[in-house]
Formats: C-alpha cells, structure tokens, sequence
C-alpha cells in the first residue's frame, strides 16, 4: 500500500511520464468542461468579457461526433497588426473524456506556430510541457471568471478593446 500511495503522491504536479501526461489530458478536459460547459450550444466564434481581464476568445473549427477541435486565445496590438497570443489549438475526446493541444502559436515576437503536433513529432517531455501550460492557463481563466455560457458570451462583431487589454498595452510600449 504505500508504494501505491507514493506513486500517486505529486502535490499536484503530475510526473512527466506517459501518466501524468494523460493525467493532464484529462484535468485539461474537466477544466474545459467547467469553462465552456456546453460547447455545442455556442456559435462557431465567441468571446467571455471579464472586468479586469483580457478578452478570451473562443474559436471552433471542427465538431465532430467524438471530438472537438477548437483555438483559444487572448488577442494583442501591435505595429503589424492585431494577433492572437497564446494561440492554442485545442482537441476534445469526449468519448474518452481527455482534451490536448494540438498546436500553440505565437509568441512575443514570431507570428508562426512554435508547437504543432499534426506537422512534427513531440518528445513526451514537450507534450507535457505544453499540455501543462493548458491546464495552467485554463485555471487561471477560470479563476478570473471566463465562462463560455449561452447569453453571457459576446459575439466578435465590432468588438471594442477592453480596458484591461488598452492598459496591458501602453505598458509593454
């Protein structure tokens, strides 16, 4: 018995081995579950609107019987222009109830995507790495209060900036 309780014993980290990255896999889904509960209810294109928070936009390009392929990001201004930023491209198994990243773009200062499972092949290292990163973020959205709820969503229609985006960018000029 405790050999099985110290193999589970991580503090909340999982182990950087195939379990704890299906372990990410499926804390990844549960956290998405809670930010967008019914995920075939919502447009293709949608945003959650915080006080006090960026923007989070929501972007489903594929839905399927068994899964869900969908981009989440923030979006930031620059001199090129506007850009999503993390940029992740996210997959739902909802048959086996598990939710990866598929691919990650930009990062201050490249526009191309620096992670993309469908072109390259991974280390379990750097999947779990970015997987972790997902399950990190989500949290966070979660805790500043981003739900993708049907009547609490806003549409990407003329969206103005919202302030916390205009104050988070006059501070990184």
């Amino acid at each position: 018995m405790y050999c099985t309780q110290r193999h589970f014993e991580h503090h909340g980290i999982p182990a950087k081995n195939f379990a704890g990255l299906m372990e990410i896999y499926e804390c990844n889904y549960i956290r998405v579950r809670n930010l967008v509960p019914d995920i075939d209810s919502l447009p293709d294109a949608v945003y959650s609107r915080v006080d006090g928070a960026l923007d989070l936009h929501l972007c489903i390009i594929e839905r399927c019987r068994f899964t869900t392929t969908f981009k989440l990001s923030y979006y930031f201004t620059d001199p090129d222009g506007r850009f999503p930023a993390p940029d992740m491209l996210v997959r739902m198994y909802h048959d086996a109830q598990v939710a990866e990243v598929v691919a990650c773009g930009r990062r201050r200062g490249r526009r191309h995507a620096l992670y993309n499972r469908l072109y390259h092949s991974y280390t379990l290292v750097e999947k779990w790495r970015m997987n972790r990163f997902l399950q990190k973020w989500l949290g966070y959205c979660l805790m500043q209060g981003h739900r993708f709820v049907p009547g609490r969503v806003l549409l990407p229609v003329d969206e103005p900036v919202s302030p916390a985006a205009e104050t988070l960018l006059s501070a990184e000029s």
